[in-house]
Order: C-alpha cells, then sequence, then structure tokens
C-alpha cells in the first residue's frame, strides 16, 4: 500500500461520500473509517465498501483516546482526514457540552496520538476539515477569505473554531504537518434529515410544512458534496502544509429562494401541478444568533489547484431531490 489513511467520521454525510471516493480511485491506498455511527451517521451508504481490499471500518468514538492511540500504533498513519464532529447548529444551542467535547476534545485526542506516534513527520499530513461559520456573518456585500477574522456565532461554530486554532496550534507548537480547509454550507444524498435542505425535500414529499426561520432570507453559499469531495481531492493531494483554503460552492440563494426552487423540482418530478407545494411554506421564529448570509472566495484554491466548483444548482438539486425520493419509496 502506498499510503494508509485515518477518516473520521466516514459514516457521516461528507465523509461517507469522501470514503467512497478514495476506496474506489485509490486501489493502492488503505482507507481506514472510524465513526461511533451516532444519529447522523448512514453506514448503509457505505456498507458495500466492505467487499473492497483497501478498506476497513472501525466503531471508534474520538472521544476515546486509548481506543485512538492502539488505533495509530496498529496502523501507523501517513494521513489524518478528520471530518467526525457534531454539526447541527440548533442541537449546539441546545446543548453546547457535547459540541465542545467532541469538536474541540476529540480533536485535540487525534492531534495528541498524531504528535505521539508520529516519530518520523516526512510524509505525514493531518488535515482537518472545518467551516466558514467560524467566521461569523456577513452582510449583503463582500466574501469570507483565508484572511478573514474568527468570529463565530453559535456554540457550533466556536467548538469549530477552537478546533481549527488547535490544529495550527499543533502545528506552530510541534511542527505537526497539517492543512484546514473551510467549507461552505453542503447538500447532496445522504444527508441527515435534521438539515434544510432534507427537511424541505421530506416535507413537500409528505405535505407536511415546511418550516423557514424568521423572513426567510438569510443567505447561504450552497456547495455540492461531490465538489467538496473533488476540491479535498485536490488539496490532499496538492495542498501547501500549514495553509487553509476555503470551499466554496458560488451559489448564493436566500433560505426562500432555494425552497422555491426545491418545491419547483420536487413537484415536477412528483407529477404535481406547478406551485403545488407552496402551501406548506410556515414561517417559524427565527433561531438564535442566526447568522444573515455567508459568502466564499475559494479563489486562493482555484490558483493553487485549478479546482472550481460545478455551480449548477438546479442540476445537482435535481440529483439529491431524486435519492431522497427513492428512500421515501424503499
Amino acid at each position: 500500500m502506498k499510503k494508509t489513511i485515518l477518516v473520521t467520521g466516514g459514516a457521516g454525510f461528507i465523509g461517507s461520500h469522501l470514503v467512497r471516493f478514495l476506496a474506489k480511485k485509490y486501489k493502492d491506498y488503505l482507507i481506514i473509517n472510524i465513526d461511533t455511527l451516532t444519529y447522523a451517521s448512514n453506514y448503509s451508504y457505505i456498507k458495500q465498501l466492505e467487499q473492497l481490499d483497501n478498506y476497513e471500518f472501525h466503531k471508534i468514538d474520538i472521544n476515546d483516546f486509548d481506543k485512538l492511540k492502539q488505533l495509530f500504533k496498529s496502523y501507523n498513519f501517513d494521513t489524518v482526514i478528520h471530518l467526525a464532529a457534531e454539526s447541527h447548529v440548533d442541537n449546539s444551542i441546545d446543548n453546547p457540552r457535547i459540541f465542545a467535547y467532541t469538536n474541540v476534545i476529540g480533536t485535540l485526542n487525534l492531534l495528541e496520538n498524531a504528535r505521539h506516534s508520529w516519530n518520523d513527520l516526512s510524509g505525514k499530513l493531518f488535515y482537518h476539515i472545518s467551516t466558514d461559520e467560524v467566521y461569523g456573518s456577513l452582510n449583503n456585500q463582500g466574501f469570507f477569505s483565508e484572511e478573514s477574522n474568527y468570529d463565530p456565532r453559535s456554540p457550533y461554530s466556536a467548538s469549530k473554531a477552537s478546533s481549527d486554532h488547535f490544529v495550527r496550534a499543533y502545528h506552530h507548537t510541534y511542527e505537526i504537518p497539517v492543512i484546514i480547509s473551510n467549507c461552505s454550507n453542503n447538500f447532496g444524498p445522504n444527508q441527515n434529515k435534521e438539515k434544510l435542505i432534507p427537511v424541505v425535500i421530506n416535507s413537500i414529499i409528505n405535505q407536511n410544512n415546511i418550516p423557514v426561520y424568521g423572513n426567510g432570507k438569510n443567505i447561504r453559499d450552497w456547495l455540492y458534496v461531490e465538489d467538496h469531495i473533488s476540491a479535498i481531492d485536490k488539496i490532499l493531494h496538492h495542498g501547501e502544509l500549514g495553509e487553509t483554503y476555503l470551499i466554496g460552492g458560488g451559489c448564493e440563494k436566500s433560505n426562500l429562494e432555494l425552497i422555491d426552487l426545491i418545491i419547483d423540482i420536487t413537484d415536477e418530478l412528483l407529477e404535481r401541478k406547478s406551485g403545488f407545494s407552496k402551501s406548506l411554506i410556515h414561517f417559524v421564529k427565527d433561531r438564535k444568533g442566526h447568522d444573515f448570509r455567508y459568502a466564499i472566495d475559494y479563489s486562493k484554491l482555484t490558483k493553487k489547484t485549478f479546482w472550481k466548483p460545478s455551480t449548477n444548482l438546479k442540476k445537482n438539486l435535481h440529483t439529491t431531490i431524486e435519492w431522497y425520493m427513492s428512500q421515501n419509496k424503499s
């Protein structure tokens, strides 16, 4: 095997797409996937990978330092790609301690095991996947860049900001080879049902109310998960150690604009009359500390690796909606 790669959170949304991609594209890599299989995991999406010779799954919690230590000793990983995290903002508002424990201490557990097991740092990499939410909120102008100041507004984003800082601290203090990427809002097949787009799709399919925070004018930059995976692949193989790269989708939409588009596509796929499900929109009390706008300047990544997102939001939503429709039938 050319490389042994540890992927944390590989049964979650982004992680499941990543391990499928890596295990199938790089036959000479051994992919070790660890996940604690929480409510946000879907192991059935990656179960088929068990048939591959270059893939293994271990049910391990990143909060279990001793099990991580044993794992690092057994495999002597060349690369860690760290995605495991609590990520639902509403849940972080209800129970911030869990987010601090998993996102901060869990990351620290991985960094400590890398530090103590990597006697020779040549060829090693700790790649930390993070979020644009660490930068706070934008108004109608400007974009987040790698030089933007951190200004987290929720317990979730605060925990991710803290984990970013620990990763950078280990690079500067212990010379651990690290790269960080911060991405915008992901969407695609196999996303947890609590997230906005799955909630909207499933509400339309089942003719339930579609909850919309506040006035629905909050803006997000939407990144299709397969575009995110291609960016991770580029950074993994061509990124510079110690650097941060922002990954954006180039698809800004207000929540209401996005919901209207999903309604149009879903109603058409269900052979319903155009606009049939618009009456399902139901405005609810705004989320506490709700950031107004996220937008990403990903030009640094493009200049370094020539990566660009597909930016075909309608096509990618169509694929996503078809997947959720198939799940409702099964």
